[in-house]
């Protein structure tokens, strides 16, 4: 694994950074498939685009409130 996911995942949970979102951003980035239709929400889709793209700039979007 390279050092930008552990970055990245660790940035988030400091963050800290909405659980759906990040499991999301995660499952993208491993390139995992996608959750099946009904576990599927907003914030997990958002983070398994980011993910997939390695983006880490949209996570202050998605910090916990």
């Amino acid at each position: 694994m390279d050092k930008k996911y552990y970055n990245a995942v660790t940035e988030m949970e400091n963050m800290p950074v909405n659980r759906e979102y990040m499991l999301g951003w995660i499952g993208g980035y491993l390139q995992n498939p996608m959750r099946e239709e009904q576990r599927v929400n907003e914030s997990y889709e958002a983070g398994y685009a980011d993910g997939g793209e390695g983006n880490t700039s949209n996570f202050a979007q998605w910090v916990k409130k």
